[in-house]
């Protein structure tokens, strides 16, 4: 293939997978999901196991936002340290977060199970390792905080990471057993299929220009110029929330990638492997149920689409250098680049709640290095909002917290 495009690999890996209409009469719903995307795609499942007419829409085609670009490493980890995020909100408020963030890998792989999907779920371990000797005394008091908290966890030194999986510039680090990989493009269009069947609806380029709540129903209005009323509205806008919030709760930054040939031989040696790194931007990588190796990293501040894009043949030499000095048994052989923008927050937490600015509506947004964990977690938290009741964790990922 030998590509280098803004194009994400996962669309050119799996094509049309299914094709959407517009909407172009007026609908009326109890749930409306603005945002196609992974997000979407779990609440709209949830909402119609509930039981809800749920409609969803997107202005792009379906999964063509953040979900294109994901590299959708499933990890539990919080982008603040376990022990970091103790300090800040209190150490059982905390662990309560990642617990969630683990519970929620489980939950992904009971959806997969559920609807037969294809999309190459897989549980695996996952090395945090220190990129720099000044890192391996935070990193103990990293691996110390989780196991106090009961997390499968262990402490590997530097000989037996470069003796077990290769690495020879690692200074240590810890191996947790939670952790997975999915190909989160295919599965929202999995999720969706399985849900069409069961009542769902949904429309592509079909995008929201004004809304307005009167009493307890939303009117929104499309450009295709039909009109929704909706009980309730869910946004699942992922990054570009920030054109509908007004003050600045998310920083955005792009990031890139790049994916290897197939290459049976290397990736059989980190199949079952999440890897990542203390570095700052901090590398991580994973293999592909097709059998190759995707690198991710280089994340800088976001300016434009222009200005992310142009760098991209920079950023994937960059990551090409810093795969051969970690893992220089192996050669990769580069066959794909691609860049994507996500939103990192002050406390690594996701903004998952109401928001004063918009009545009988939820936001749904996870961000972060484990956005779609995150979203899992927030399935449940919009089911129980749906039906009246508070959720545990509301606090913890409340606007103006």
């Amino acid at each position: 293939m030998d590509l280098k495009s803004n194009e994400a690999f996962w669309l050119v890996k799996n094509g049309i997978i299914h094709s959407y209409p517009s909407l172009h009469e007026d609908k009326s719903c109890d749930v409306l999901i603005i945002g196609g995307g992974i997000t979407g795609s779990l609440m709209a499942h949830q909402c119609i196991k509930d039981g809800y007419q749920t409609i969803l829409i997107d202005k792009r085609e379906i999964a063509h936002g953040s979900s294109s670009a994901t590299t959708s490493m499933l990890q539990y980890e919080i982008d603040i340290p376990l022990y970091q995020l103790s300090e800040i909100m209190g150490g059982k408020s905390a662990v309560n977060c990642y617990k969630a963030c683990a519970e929620s890998i489980d939950l992904l792989q009971n959806i997969c199970q559920e609807i037969h999907s294809k999309a190459g779920f897989r549980k695996k371990k996952s090395l945090y390792f220190a990129a720099f000797k000044k890192d391996k005394q935070w990193l103990k008091k990293e691996f110390e905080a989780r196991k106090k908290a009961g997390f499968s966890v262990k402490w590997l030194d530097e000989k037996e990471i470069d003796k077990r999986f290769k690495i020879p510039t690692s200074h240590g680090g810890i191996l947790s057993e939670q952790g997975g990989s999915v190909d989160a493009f295919q599965l929202v269009h999995e999720l969706l299929d399985y849900n069409l069947k069961k009542g769902l609806e949904v429309y592509d380029k079909t995008e929201m220009i004004a809304i307005q709540s009167i009493k307890k129903k939303t009117h929104i209005k499309l450009n295709t110029g039909a009109n929704i009323i909706a009980k309730k509205v869910v946004f699942c806008t992922g990054y570009e929330s920030t054109n509908l919030i007004k003050e600045k709760f998310v920083n955005l930054l792009s990031t890139y990638a790049i994916i290897s040939e197939v290459d049976e031989e290397l990736t059989k040696a980190y199949q079952d492997l999440l890897i990542w790194n203390t570095a700052n931007p901090y590398l991580y990588l994973r293999t592909t149920d097709d059998h190759r190796m995707l690198i991710g990293g280089e994340d800088e501040d976001f300016y434009n689409p222009q200005l992310r894009d142009q760098l991209l043949n920079k950023k994937a030499k960059i990551l090409n250098k810093k795969f051969h000095k970690n893992f220089p048994s192996f050669i990769f052989r580069e066959d794909f680049a691609w860049s994507g923008t996500f939103g990192s927050t002050k406390d690594g937490l996701p903004y998952i709640g109401t928001h004063k600015d918009y009545k009988n509506a939820y936001f749904v947004l996870g961000f972060g290095g484990n956005g779609i964990t995150f979203s899992v977690v927030g399935m449940e938290m919009l089911s129980y909002w749906l039906k009246n009741k508070k959720h545990p964790l509301a606090t913890y990922f409340a606007f103006g917290r």
